[in-house]
């Protein structure tokens, strides 16, 4: 995933904007990038490579400037170099655009604006965007105006964010389908696609729809609709625990986050009883119900299966997010769709979601992340609570997103508290595990280092459980691991 940070200030920007990029490490990347602006100049410094050999290489912290936009790249189109490193710029290297999602029609734009003259020093589809505000900035057009013209020519997902040299007192950003947050503070304006790259303190967030323009100054931030008109956007105080997007005096985010889950369980009990009771007779009534996931979300879906089917005796389908959009033909209002995510933010299942409310169908979302685009696209969301999770291998999550299932099996049964009691006394013994000695641990994993194969074999409500402890395996060590029901693994073998 690629991630996207600006901040237009006070103060220098780019040691801020270095650090965003830093908190989206996170996310995976194979490139990073800056681009600034000072005294009507744009400087712009990219490359493959971590952060900090970019960082190196190109003292990106010394561009100048109080106004800039950093970017990490995972690749889609165009590989891994310097060339397809992101910010992107224009022919006159006066604008520079910062990136996320795909121009699904970046063939047919670049050919048009090749046929004008532009000059592409890329593989990318982003490249597209720049030349299309170059064109409409030539026009006349203020730099807000032109994103917005460029983006009734774009299809496709995305978020990106645009500054220009001939405006440098602005930033302008903008979303469809992607994920984008505008903050703003004591020290002034950013746009970004992930909240955990702001800073810790005396923020206020706002979350852009679809196609709307956020024009950010370093005191204030201003929104326009698709159309171009003045709308008024609500700015909330963002809440973030500063020790969240550290590792404290853990050497790993996935050893920090392992161990905090006994207090992952205990706040996902934290729940509005209400709620969950309102939400179990939704369940219980609906023709069809159907949960769509993907990734570690979608065995914590198949465990929820299972306790659906056993507690309540609710027969439940589970579809892989990136599948579900096929199946949007026979969903319709009678269907419940229980959508699964950490983040909330992943395309594959904001899509299925998307296609599933089009067809009338209710959306009910179990989310970490508040204020997600999957939480604001359904109907109710339920949070884990479980804090920011840093790791890319998930843990914490898990353990909530299971105990979520629990409580909801058992509301439909009115035994809510009888379900948050168990999950205590459950946290109580994953904080026993936890404080045991690794040496034994340690022991079993010098002895199995140089294995290449490992199958998990397990039965019913633990298979999925057998396939998660694969998927971990594979994400940590990359050693190839599956998971496999007891009763065809004499066939694998």
């Amino acid at each position: 995933m690629c991630g996207i940070i600006g901040f237009i200030g006070n103060e220098p920007a780019a040691p801020i904007v270095l650090q965003g990029l830093r908190k989206l490490e996170y996310r995976g990347y194979d490139s990073a990038g800056m681009a600034s602006i000072k005294d009507g100049k744009l400087h712009l410094k990219k490359d493959a490579g971590k952060i900090e050999e970019v960082n190196q290489k190109h003292k990106l912290e010394q561009l100048p400037g109080n106004i800039a936009i950093g970017h990490t790249r995972w690749a889609t189109h165009g590989g891994v170099s310097q060339k397809n490193a992101h910010p992107h710029v224009d022919c006159a290297k006066q604008i520079a655009v910062a990136h996320n999602g795909i121009v699904e029609n970046y063939q047919e734009l670049r050919q048009m604006l090749k046929a004008e003259g532009h000059i592409f020093t890329s593989e990318t589809d982003t490249e597209v965007i720049p030349h299309l505000i170059e064109d409409y900035l030539k026009e006349g057009s203020t730099l807000e105006k032109a994103v917005l013209m460029a983006t009734q020519r774009l299809k496709g997902s995305y978020a990106f964010v645009a500054i220009s040299a001939q405006e440098p007192q602005k930033m302008v950003a903008t979303r469809r389908d992607n994920s984008l947050v505008i903050g703003i503070g004591d020290k002034g304006s950013f746009a970004t696609s992930d909240i955990l790259s702001l800073p810790d303190h005396n923020i206020k967030v706002a979350f852009p729809e679809d196609d709307e323009i956020a024009i950010l100054s370093s005191k204030a931030v201003a929104f326009l609709d698709a159309r171009g008109r003045k709308i008024e956007r609500k700015m909330a105080t963002l809440n973030l625990p500063e020790q969240a997007s550290n590792k404290g005096n853990y050497k790993y985010f996935m050893l920090k986050e392992i161990m905090e889950e006994p207090q992952a369980i205990r706040r996902a009990i934290m729940q509005d009883k209400g709620l969950f009771t309102r939400l179990a007779m939704d369940i219980l009534r609906a023709r069809q119900v159907i949960i769509t996931a993907c990734g570690t979300s979608r065995y914590a879906a198949l465990v929820g299966r299972y306790l659906l089917s056993k507690i309540p005796k609710k027969f439940c389908d589970v579809v892989m997010a990136s599948e579900f959009q096929y199946f949007s033909s026979s969903v319709d209002k009678n269907t419940l769709v229980i959508a699964v995510s950490q983040s909330g933010e992943t395309a594959d299942i904001t899509e299925g979601v998307k296609r599933a409310r089009a067809n009338g169908a209710r959306i009910i979302s179990i989310v970490n992340r508040f204020n997600s685009l999957l939480s604001r696209m359904s109907d109710d969301a339920i949070y884990l609570n479980c804090g920011p999770e840093i790791a890319v291998a998930a843990t914490k999550s898990l353990v909530s997103q299971l105990a979520i299932f629990y409580l909801l099996s058992f509301a439909m049964v009115n035994q809510f508290d009888k379900a948050a009691n168990n999950l205590k006394n459950i946290s109580q013994e994953v904080a026993k595990m936890l404080r045991l000695n690794g040496t034994e641990l340690e022991e079993l994993a010098e002895r199995f280092k140089d294995t290449k194969d490992f199958y998990y074999i397990a039965r019913g409500i633990n298979f999925p459980i057998a396939s998660e402890a694969a998927l971990k395996l594979k994400e940590i060590s990359y050693i190839h691991a599956e998971g496999l029901p007891g009763s065809c693994s004499s066939l694998c073998f």
